[in-house]
């Protein structure tokens, strides 16, 4: 491979250097650095980062790939400036066995774009009766680390300690979807104002709260490590916040969409809105955005859900759950974190990059901008605002919240291993 000298590019939002990439790793950070034939980027003062990591995407492979493929979501991704991912289990067949993690770890090596880690099922067909075939999905290729049911509640407590069990024999992490089922029978949006003046079912905060508050006690007594899956509510964070400050090995996430969106606007009845967990009151927002801002709450993900149009253009309560976040996430995250003063580029570094890497195990990712490191990097212009467009996303779906609505920041380049993915905005 060729060298490349990326030239004038603020590395983690600081002063102008140059990255000089030798192959898959990076040779030099500096200034004035230069390579004979190289090809040169001119950053031009735009953001360098490492790779972004998101521990949380939906790519429907294989069973719906009419929604989205190993494909078109890892393109996705290299356009939002990520390197890797990790792919849920609520796939048809379910990835609950060493065979389908493999399919799915495979067509990731496959297409190229970003690197997917497949995340095995807590149970056998997401059922949450019995435990799934864990141990053998990770010793699969796959290598698996990370377990979720994701999309339902592994509500079962028994069950639920079994696997934290489990897994912590080999370093591994329960990603918990905190949804009390009896509490959101019917439920289509957050329970309060809003909901009780459109008459829509509630979906209270308390049915997320505790269940949370169940499985960090439960990791506390198994002395493993458990996971909250996007975390939306301010209630929610108060017990994460009191589970760290007990030692307990906890960590959390939370969605772009819920650090920017309220449930006003379910008034719209524009089904784009709706999501699991539904979107909370300001309230939440704030304290969310806090929470993410002293770290509270570990990483950003995007929760990325693509669903085809017909599943979408429907009355409210016939509509799936769910927003593609991929490739508008870390302009959202530059809305309502850095510009707001909340974080600097370092810290989004840490939130989407660094400690997703950490918590899923993601060898190469989420590494320094430094001499000797992989090359997995992301190029980001912070000065461009303007309309999100979804006809132009490299996924397969387009149901995004965001339409039409002005957002800072653009990704021009990706590097996975020092290869470009993107290159001034469109995939190679």
């Amino acid at each position: 491979m060729s060298k490349i000298l990326i030239r004038g590019a603020r590395v983690l939002g600081g002063d102008p250097q140059d990255v000089l990439i030798d192959g898959e790793v990076i040779e030099a950070v500096g200034t004035g650095l230069s390579a004979e034939g190289a090809e040169v980027v001119e950053a031009g003062g735009k953001v360098l980062l490492p790779g972004l990591v998101d521990l949380h995407t939906h790519l429907r492979e294989p069973g719906r790939e009419d929604s989205e493929t190993v494909l078109t979501g890892t393109r996705a991704a290299a356009s939002g400036g990520y390197t890797a991912v990790f792919a849920m289990a609520n796939t048809f067949p379910v990835a609950d066995t060493a065979g389908v993690v493999e399919q799915v770890y495979r067509l990731g090596k496959e297409h190229g774009y970003c690197d997917v880690q497949p995340i095995g099922a807590v149970t056998v067909g997401l059922e949450g009766r019995k435990l799934a075939e864990l141990g053998a999905m990770h010793e699969s290729a796959a290598g698996v680390t990370v377990f979720s049911d994701d999309g339902k509640c592994v509500d079962d407590a028994v069950i639920m300690r079994r696997a934290l069990e489990y897994v912590k024999a080999f370093g591994g992490v329960v990603a918990q979807h905190a949804q009390e089922p009896r509490l959101t029978e019917g439920a289509q949006m957050n329970e309060g104002v809003v909901s009780a003046e459109l008459g829509l079912g509630g979906w209270p905060a308390v049915a997320e709260e505790s269940v949370i508050a169940r499985d960090v006690l439960l990791a506390e007594h198994v002395g493993s490590r458990v996971h909250i899956c996007h975390l939306s509510t301010a209630g929610s964070v108060e017990i994460v916040r009191w589970a760290k400050s007990r030692g307990i090995d906890v960590t959390a996430e939370v969605t772009p969409h819920h650090l920017l969106l309220t449930d006003e606007l379910v008034r719209s009845y524009n089904p784009v809105y709706k999501v699991n967990p539904p979107l909370r009151t300001e309230r939440d927002v704030r304290a969310l955005r806090e929470a993410l801002a002293d770290g509270t709450i570990d990483i950003v993900a995007t929760d990325h859900a693509p669903h085809p149009h017909e599943d979408k253009d429907c009355e409210w309560a016939a509509a799936a759950m769910g927003m593609v976040g991929l490739e508008t996430a870390l302009s959202v995250v530059q809305e309502t974190m850095v510009d707001t003063g909340l974080l600097d580029w370092a810290g989004v570094a840490d939130r989407m990059s660094v400690k997703p890497a950490m918590i899923g195990r993601a060898t190469g990712h989420g590494r320094p901008v430094s001499a000797g490191e992989p090359a997995n990097l992301t190029l980001v212009d912070t000065a461009y605002r303007g309309p999100v467009d979804p006809a132009g996303f490299a996924s397969r779906s387009r149901n995004t919240p965001y339409e039409g609505r002005e957002l800072p920041g653009r990704i021009t380049h990706t590097w996975l291993r020092g290869k470009a993915t993107l290159v001034d905005g469109k995939l190679t």
